[in-house]
């Protein structure tokens, strides 16, 4: 039985614990926050049976096998320093961190040291996104692809009423596109590779960041769009035009409806079945990479989605 730690107590980490509870072979053995009675009232909340004050204390507990990091973005880095410096297996939630080369770096340690080390992108693991993949051999060449996650934060009342808050702080590492843009951009990338180039455009919101922003990735025979927002919603779905058909996606983090539409033909609507978790699969996954699977693809699907967004980052706010 692998124990796991986490770190944080926001409701990703809820959800964490939902996803464990799903999963054979694993179990939730403490959770650490710098406040001692906020760890107690979480673990109680969740039942787990330990507490620990910090990372420190958490990365030292003999109870502890691997790690949850579902902390500020910004702080990612030197935490997984210091679990991987323990020999602690760590699945970091997304973005891992805040650049391409942080990632890099931080991947060249744990390797290294033999530590696992993996990034809690849900998405990469759900059954439906390897539904699309399956189906795109029946579209033909592909010509276009339509990705977005477009979805207004509750959040965004409080930027509007003049507050700070995490998700939307730039000191925190807090963005629209680190937060659902690398949704989109990491499903590209995982279908379709790393594109020659790509121009983003983002838009500024009040607190410093990006509110909403789109994407242009430019492949050899075909362009891609990406699309994301935190500051207003969608009803439009994702799509990818082929020559001999198209695919609807209802939902590129979770794709449970899917419609293939081939050329002159009736379409056709394959609905995906949902895991017993949306976390499920990248628990699974951690778990067997903690027992011997070979992570590197998923380390370097991470790096490449971190390098686009590196590049979007670029561009002044509009």
């Amino acid at each position: 039985m692998i124990r796991i730690g986490i770190v944080g107590t926001s409701s990703i980490s809820e959800r964490f614990v939902e996803a464990v509870d799903a999963v054979d072979g694993v179990v939730v053995s403490r959770v650490a926050s710098r406040d001692a009675d906020r760890a107690r009232s979480f673990a109680d909340a969740v039942g787990a049976p330990g507490t620990a004050v910090g990372l420190d204390d958490l990365l030292s507990a003999d109870d502890v096998d691997a790690v949850y990091l579902a902390s500020p973005n910004s702080v990612h880095a030197e935490q997984i320093a210091a679990a991987v410096d323990a020999g602690i297996p760590t699945l970091v939630e997304k973005p891992a961190v805040l650049s391409a080369d942080d990632w890099n770096a931080a991947v060249r340690d744990a390797r290294a040291r033999g530590v696992v080390l993996l990034e809690a992108m849900r998405s990469a693991y759900d059954p439906g996104l390897t539904a699309v993949r399956e189906l795109l051999p029946r579209l033909g060449t592909v010509r276009r692809v339509s990705l977005r996650y477009e979805k207004r934060s509750a959040r965004y009342d409080h930027v509007l009423a003049g507050e700070q808050t995490n998700i939307f702080d730039p000191a925190l590492g807090g963005s629209s596109l680190r937060d659902l843009g690398v949704y989109p951009l990491h499903a590209l990338v995982r279908l379709f590779g790393r594109p020659r180039a790509v121009h983003g455009v983002r838009v500024g919101i009040a607190s410093g960041t990006d509110g909403l922003g789109s994407a242009l990735a430019v492949y050899d025979g075909f362009v891609a769009d990406v699309a994301w927002s935190k500051i207003t919603d969608t009803a439009l779905p994702s799509e990818i035009q082929g020559e001999e058909g198209s695919l609807t996606i209802d939902a590129i983090d979770a794709p449970r409806r899917l419609t293939l539409t081939p050329r002159g033909r009736t379409l056709q609507v394959i609905e995906v079945d949902a895991p017993p978790s949306p976390m499920a699969g990248e628990v699974e996954r951690f778990r067997d990479a903690i027992a011997g699977a070979d992570v590197t693809e998923d380390q370097d699907l991470t790096a490449l989605t971190l390098r686009l967004v590196d590049e979007v980052l670029a561009v002044p706010l509009s």
